[in-house]
């Protein structure tokens, strides 16, 4: 690993540890359904490093520009309150959804429930045992919405894996009745082409629309054939979710071929991922706007018709960025950022090596009006701290922090950990927060870090794929008045009107 050439800035601290021991036994589980998690549905966590890698990341941690493995360290306006570990599940930890006092976190095998209503002493209140990456979650009223996005022998939390090239293999999403936290009930299922990998809804008074995003089809797949240039919309019956159904799969990148009219990536665009779908959308309903995060391209596109979403532009960056991975607006629905998850999530590329604007977020402005709106390119965000070669760190997953006037945002950055930073400047970026670990290992590339990290009512909240569930407190003047915003329900892909 090349280090910086001048000193870091950041001040060390250590963050407040929680006795596991003492911890686990506090809490209440709910009984998990009986099912096993099939070989497969976690993705490889280790790879070895050079011999140099290793040394430089050792003397990384000696000479202070890192920290140790395993040593919380963060800003001094960051407090870290609370950490509760994984128990039943050791999938990995994946996406966060909010209601009420309580936290909905899903895991490879399945997702957790906690009760928040104390932030600094988290407990769990349920774990639902239901194998299926990523298995991103969502709730809405007395549902919740898992995705499944691996091959399946069937749609129960039972199943185990099954090769996509087996016509009775199942992928798609999971609906549960949770009007009782402690004793989620299964529900329903909807088989979704290509399965499900994330999701997004769009909330009515009646029934419930989720955009289901998912890609990389092939032609010996036969319930995911080429071209998959579009999303599946699901519509869910508030009051009888087992009919959930597809009601309709727009394109969003119509073209001629095999392969649809999306990004045509290698070697066309050396670096780019080829668009076979959409890795994310986040809605934004007051607005009746979405944006979509489609692997090769990025979009915006009109939801007044949640049926029949309709594009209104879409733009490439064939230079820095590899992979679009999520997008969030600004609370104006003038800007957009899209994040860019180079190397999938599980390379280091938060180093010298990679450089400032690949990895990053991409900053646009949305300027015109209706139909004629344009996404213009603004700037690159990057957290200001390299990693170690042994840390997957990349733009993930983040929320608004709900400040009128100016536009803040909270984001995970896997072991690169957690930023606050503020576009109110969309050409100029700048960070105000931070939080993270060292490096899980030395000696060999681990998959870890935060996932998630979204701003709920007062607090942080980060799922941390290997450490678990954590809870930090901001206070800062630029940020304070966020504490005065309180929401009844936050699903991050499902941007809410924070001041109405």
């Amino acid at each position: 690993m090349t280090l910086l050439n001048h000193p870091r800035t950041r001040r060390r601290k250590l963050g407040v540890a929680v006795a596991a021991a003492g911890l686990l036994a506090a809490l209440f589980t709910a009984v998990p359904a009986s099912a096993t998690p099939g070989p497969g549905d976690t993705p490889t966590t280790r790879e070895q490093v050079s011999g140099s890698e290793a040394a430089a990341a050792r003397a990384a941690i000696a000479s202070g520009e890192i920290p140790g493995t395993d040593e919380v360290v963060h800003s001094d306006n960051i407090e870290h309150v609370a950490n509760v570990p994984k128990e039943a599940f050791t999938g990995l930890n994946s996406d966060l959804a909010f209601q009420g006092t309580y936290a909905f976190a899903g895991n490879y095998d399945g997702f957790r429930v906690f009760d928040i209503s104390d932030p600094k002493a988290p407990k769990t209140v349920a774990q639902v045992l239901c194998p299926g990456s990523q298995n991103d979650v969502s709730v809405s009223g007395d549902l919740l919405f898992l995705s499944t996005d691996s091959s399946r022998s069937d749609n129960s939390c039972a199943s185990t894996t099954q090769p996509a090239t087996e016509k009775s293999s199942w992928e798609g999403m999971k609906i549960f009745d949770i009007s009782d936290k402690a004793n989620p009930k299964y529900v329903a299922a909807v088989e979704t082409a290509c399965g499900s990998h994330t999701h997004s809804l769009v909330p009515e008074r009646k029934n419930v629309y989720v955009y289901v995003s998912s890609y990389s089809p092939s032609a010996t797949f036969p319930d995911c054939q080429p071209p998959h240039d579009g999303i599946s919309v699901i519509k869910v019956p508030r009051k009888a979710p087992e009919k959930a159904a597809v009601v309709n799969f727009p394109v969003l990148f119509p073209g001629e071929g095999p392969d649809g009219g999306g990004n045509p990536g290698s070697p066309t665009n050396p670096g780019v991922s080829k668009t076979t779908g959409c890795h994310d959308i986040t809605v934004l309903p007051s607005k009746d706007l979405a944006a979509g995060a489609c692997m090769g391209d990025g979009i915006l596109f009109s939801i007044e018709d949640p049926e029949h979403p309709k594009v209104i532009d879409r733009v490439q960056d064939n230079v820095n960025f590899a992979f679009w991975h999520s997008a969030t607006f600004n609370q104006k629905a003038d800007k957009v950022v899209f994040t860019d998850e180079l190397g999938g999530g599980g390379a280091a590329t938060c180093n010298e090596a990679t450089g400032p604007d690949r990895g990053a977020d991409g900053i646009y402005d949305i300027v015109g009006r209706g139909d004629h709106r344009k996404l213009v390119f603004r700037s690159y965000y990057k957290i200001p701290r390299h990693q170690a070669d042994t840390e997957n760190c990349v733009a993930h997953n983040g929320s608004l922090i709900p400040v009128k006037g100016k536009d803040l945002m909270v984001q995970a950055w896997y072991q690169g950990g957690v930023s606050v930073w503020d576009f109110t400047n969309s050409a100029k970026p700048k960070e105000i927060a931070y939080f993270e670990r060292g490096p899980l290992s030395t000696d060999t590339l681990q998959v870890g870090g935060s996932w998630s990290a979204y701003y709920y009512n007062g607090y942080i909240y980060s799922n941390d794929i290997a450490k678990g569930f954590d809870v930090l407190k901001l206070s800062d003047p630029r940020t304070d008045a966020a504490r005065r915003v309180h929401l009844r329900e936050l699903n991050v892909q499902t941007q809410p009107d924070y001041f109405d």
